[in-house]
């Protein structure tokens, strides 16, 4: 059966107000720069061999060394939320970027699927109140798959494209970490906050999406956890159990291994017909741990975890962004984009590039005009 071409219309990403700095930690809390060691990202983070004869596995660990003398592991900024922002109201605005991009209203969206990874309020997700902020009239859906929500629904909105179920499909995914960790922890180091929208239908001949593998990562359940706190004011904070960077050393490689050659072989293609890879960078290394495991040129890549840290399942929007607007991306150009989702899944698609439309440029604008260096990566 030949379906019709499917994938990402429009692109729009925004970012929360304030930045967050190295130097926003060393002059307000000392104490936790100076005993980062003792914490939670390095205990996370630290130096693990794994038990297993296949020494392609221990690529992790080998990308991660020189970061180690960096209590923030790469890190060297994030974007975060103030007290009085509303999650709701980024994604309202990041939905709105996205729909004017794709020069569509929202009456013309059939189909909306929001992941809000943490909304404002314990339960449900904010698929019926986003839908009800933008005057949606089509269906609405909260879709989790942890980092890999993004692509979990860009599969799921293709897929109902594709047989004429719905025509146009909005995607809209918020990270909300920097108000579930503990500022008292050096978790806080890694964690961002962002909102990423996609706007999804036809394309023109050849496009869109050619090959997609998703595989579950029960293997990682438990590596991440909430914790609500004993004494007022009470909070819910996310914590890591002990072997944690030990689920990182095992798996990360085999997850991408699989998923990526799964996709290329769906598509038809082999990596090095891949014009450009997207891969979401929770920690300052993952994107060279990919480019090794894969065997392929790092510069065919790009590294955004320096300038917003660990934003979860926004990454997938920011870096084909930011690949977008730096001309990293052009039209017709084979892009495979990989995710991996701690007690949830692990995704890989490959798409043919269309002309993308791109939202207005996230504000506050970037530290660096253009993709950070690799002077620094390493050094904060």
């Amino acid at each position: 059966m030949n379906f019709k071409p499917v994938g990402i219309r429009a692109i729009a990403v925004s970012f929360p107000s304030i930045i967050r700095t190295n130097d926003y930690y060393r002059q307000h809390h000392p104490e936790l720069v100076a005993k980062a060691e003792e914490k939670t990202l390095a205990r996370t983070f630290s130096l693990v061999k794994s038990d297993s004869e296949d020494k392609a596995l221990d690529i992790w660990t080998e990308e991660m060394m020189p970061y180690m003398s960096d209590p923030f592991r790469g890190t060297v900024e994030r974007r975060v939320l103030t007290p009085e922002d509303s999650i709701l109201d980024l994604e309202y605005r990041t939905a709105c970027d996205a729909l004017a991009a794709a020069k569509l209203s929202a009456e013309e969206v059939d189909l909306m699927l929001v992941t809000s990874l943490f909304p404002d309020h314990l339960l449900p997700g904010d698929a019926a109140f986003l839908a009800g902020k933008l005057g949606l009239k089509g269906a609405a859906w909260n879709v989790e798959s942890t980092c890999t929500s993004g692509l979990v629904s860009l599969q799921t909105a293709c897929s109902l494209v594709r047989t004429g179920e719905y025509r146009n499909v909005l995607i809209v995914v918020a990270t909300n970490y920097s108000r579930i960790t503990d500022p008292y922890d050096s978790l806080a180091f890694l964690s961002g906050d962002g909102i990423g929208a996609f706007v999804i239908g036809t394309l023109e001949e050849s496009q869109g999406i050619l090959g997609t593998k998703v595989i579950n990562t029960a293997e990682t359940c438990g590596a991440f956890y909430q914790e609500f706190t004993e004494k007022a004011p009470y909070h819910t904070y996310l914590r890591t159990r002990k072997n944690t960077g030990k689920m990182f050393v095992d798996t990360t490689v085999k997850f991408l291994r699989n998923c990526c050659e799964g996709a290329a072989a769906e598509a038809g293609v082999s990596f090095d017909d891949i014009d450009f890879f997207v891969f979401n960078t929770p920690t300052a290394w993952y994107a060279k741990v990919c480019t090794r495991a894969l065997g392929v040129d790092p510069k065919r890549t790009i590294n955004l975890n320096p300038i917003y840290g660990n934003i979860g399942p926004a990454f997938p929007f920011a870096n084909l962004y930011h690949a977008a607007q730096w001309g990293k991306i052009q039209e017709n150009d084979l892009v495979l984009v990989y995710t991996m989702g701690s007690s949830s899944n692990g995704a890989a698609t490959v798409m043919r590039w269309g002309q993308v439309a791109l939202g207005p440029a996230p504000s506050p604008a970037l530290s660096l005009s253009k993709e950070p260096q690799e002077k620094i990566l390493v050094h904060s």
